[in-house]
């Protein structure tokens, strides 16, 4: 109901509802914009300074709101604000990530996971075998795999190969799979600061990358598609993820790759 009135009152001021995301309002104007993002609410203003003040006047002027100032955490998220631009990260919620998982007192490393053996039954990343137990309720192995996911999609890019690799085995995990788990705990204790920086004035604009790791799992014959958007040197969007084709060559995991590229800029 609340998201109704204020969608509805939203709407009747000239904003438009984004098709993709509900929650988001964009208004335009011949001076500039305004971008409200809604979660609960709680909202996100973004856009040009006249256009926010103005936004903020009739927002007050038909709801009883308080005004926070600029945003610093959302949702995990730590936003600093700096006179050349923004610093995003989740350093709290990493530090709460493994105090909960008890690695906060171990011993960081340099890298988000082991070198893998070309030889696929040392693979420390094999599905489980008939030799091997499976990992119990009592090791916590979705719970780890969902912190590190939104980790992954929200400021650190470079654990998303190994945290899309190891939440293949959410099914039947051993304790292979619940090292690498740790592994990437451990990385993170060294990199708990590691984020996103958004220059206010970037000298280069949209960059688009897209590769492709052919037989990344030997196991199941399939490749991995990988890409990152950069604007101003920094990332804005990414993904590491398995191919659902199988490639009968680099070439053609190449081309599957680029396919994803294609449809993640056009939909």
């Amino acid at each position: 109901m609340w998201y109704n009135r204020l969608s509805e009152y939203l709407l009747s001021k000239g904003y438009v509802n984004n098709a993709i995301c509900p929650c988001v309002f964009i208004k335009k104007s011949s001076t500039g914009f305004v971008i409200i993002a809604v979660y609960v609410d709680d909202l996100n203003m973004i856009g040009t300074q006249k256009e926010i003040d103005d936004a903020r006047t009739h927002m007050k002027d038909e709801f009883e709101m308080k005004d926070l100032g600029k945003t610093k955490f959302c949702l995990g998220l730590q936003i600093e604000h700096f006179q050349d631009g923004i610093f995003l990260h989740q350093s709290n919620y990493t530090k709460r990530v493994l105090k909960r998982f008890y690695m906060d007192k171990a011993t960081p490393l340099s890298s988000p996971m082991v070198n893998r053996s070309l030889d696929v039954n040392k693979d420390p990343f094999r599905p489980i075998e008939d030799s091997e137990e499976m990992l119990g309720p009592e090791v916590p192995y979705m719970s780890a795999i969902g912190a590190l996911m939104y980790l992954a999609n929200c400021t650190r890019p470079d654990i998303a190969f190994a945290t899309n690799l190891l939440a293949r085995y959410s099914s039947s995990p051993t304790r292979r799979h619940w090292n690498g788990i740790k592994h990437i705990f451990r990385y993170l204790q060294g990199t708990i600061e590691f984020g996103l920086y958004y220059s206010r004035n970037p000298e280069v604009g949209l960059v688009g990358f897209a590769d492709a790791g052919y037989l990344s799992d030997p196991h199941k014959a399939r490749s991995q598609t990988g890409y990152v958007f950069t604007y101003g040197g920094t990332a804005i969007s990414w993904r590491s993820q398995k191919q659902t084709l199988v490639a009968t060559s680099s070439n053609y995991a190449e081309i599957i790759a680029l396919m994803k590229h294609v449809e993640s800029v056009y939909g």
